[in-house]
């Protein structure tokens, strides 16, 4: 669980900050949410988490279009059953691919655009009960460690988006920003990301 939960959690962080520094709009949005909730306090704390809306729908969106694991783990089914037409025979090796889910555009509006605004007045949540947003699994085998990377990006990001005006290094434009993946079961990102922190406090 402790591998899992903050593996998963420094790909999510990352790739959530590499969201942010493209769209410099939804970056000044979730900062002074952030920093007129908590004012001047030294750390951001989990409490204060609580009652950022828009900061929790910077990490959904993240989590949609970057889940840190985009194939679920593996299941096998147990019975014979149909789905969608398709016959399902009984020991059958199914693999669910929530990349793919997240990105559907019969689901999902613009779904290839960094949006958290999406969010704001929607019930979907990604803890397993909404199957559009899978990014942990859903059922009784979703992700155990579901809290405590949730707790660990929040906790993280928060402090990195209330602590630090970002910036990306100089002469690079957000056009040169790389999203593309490592292979591997996480989807960590294949060239670091660079940005350059100015303190705020």
């Amino acid at each position: 669980m402790l591998v899992g939960g903050t593996n998963t959690s420094a790909a999510t962080i990352i790739r959530a900050m590499t969201a942010l520094i493209a769209n410099p709009n939804a970056m000044k949005k979730v900062q002074a949410e952030i920093r007129e909730s908590v004012g001047k306090k030294s750390i951001v704390n989990e409490d204060d988490v609580q009652t950022l809306p828009y900061f929790k729908a910077v990490i959904k969106e993240t989590l949609r279009l970057y889940p840190p694991a985009p194939l679920l783990v593996p299941r096998e089914t147990m019975e014979n059953s149909i789905l969608d037409g398709y016959e399902i025979k009984p020991t059958t090796i199914i693999y669910v691919n929530a990349w793919a889910i997240a990105r559907d555009p019969e689901i999902w509006e613009n779904p290839e655009e960094f949006i958290p605004e999406r969010f704001l007045n929607s019930d979907i949540d990604f803890k397993g009960q909404n199957f559009e947003l899978i990014p942990f699994g859903a059922g009784r085998r979703g992700c155990p460690a579901m809290a405590l990377g949730v707790a660990n990006v929040e906790l993280v990001l928060s402090n990195l988006l209330y602590a630090f005006d970002w910036e990306l290094p100089c002469g690079m434009k957000r056009e040169d920003i790389d999203t593309d993946v490592l292979p591997g079961l996480t989807m960590h990102k294949k060239k670091p990301l660079c940005l350059v922190p100015q303190n705020y406090l």
